[in-house]
């Protein structure tokens, strides 16, 4: 029994920086960093951080509709990677880093498709929004190191140039939906 419970995958960049910031959230059970959208089946980090895959960086998490709405989860997406760049996020670079929403259900497409057309509309972001909207594939796991990555090393570089930026972006802006 899933009591409830849905899935959402989303794919915002690099996989250790999404999966921070929706561990935070309130709702949000489990978070899975892993590749999807691409041929290769079975992929490793190693294959996919090549760009030949065709797979995108993404996670898969399982929320509670009941405590936090898919439309609340868009909203935290688009507030915390820049769906302007077309294969980019900062300095990642790649097919593997694109702006993904993996739906996994018609409802899904259809919020998805009603929120991403009202930020055009609305023009929220300065340049177009290049977040393709897709049915979601097989979607692979990525390898343990991966997992809970920012908690493990938060005290690298990266996290605290890219990562802990987007945590207090997180805070500032969302704090009502954060645990």
């Amino acid at each position: 029994m899933n009591n409830g419970l849905k899935t959402a995958v989303f794919a915002g960049g690099c996989f250790w920086c999404t999966e921070a910031v929706y561990q935070k959230l309130r709702g949000v059970t489990e978070v899975i960093p892993g590749y999807t959208g691409g041929q290769t089946q079975n992929p490793t980090y190693e294959q996919v951080s090549s760009g030949a895959t065709g797979h995108a960086e993404a996670i898969q998490f399982t929320f509670d509709p009941g405590q936090i709405s898919y439309e609340d989860l868009l909203n935290v997406f688009f507030a915390t990677h820049d769906p302007t760049t077309l294969n980019r996020q900062g300095n990642d670079v790649g097919p593997q880093y694109r702006s993904v929403i993996f739906y996994t259900n018609d409802e899904q497409k259809q919020q998805a498709e009603k929120f991403v057309a009202q930020l055009s509309e609305d023009k929220v972001f300065p340049n177009p929004i290049v977040t393709t909207i897709e049915p979601l594939g097989e979607f692979y796991e990525a390898e343990d190191y991966h997992k809970n990555y920012y908690e493990r090393n938060s005290g690298q570089a990266y996290c605290q140039l890219v990562i802990s930026p987007k945590l207090h972006k997180l805070k500032e802006k969302f704090a009502s939906l954060i645990n």
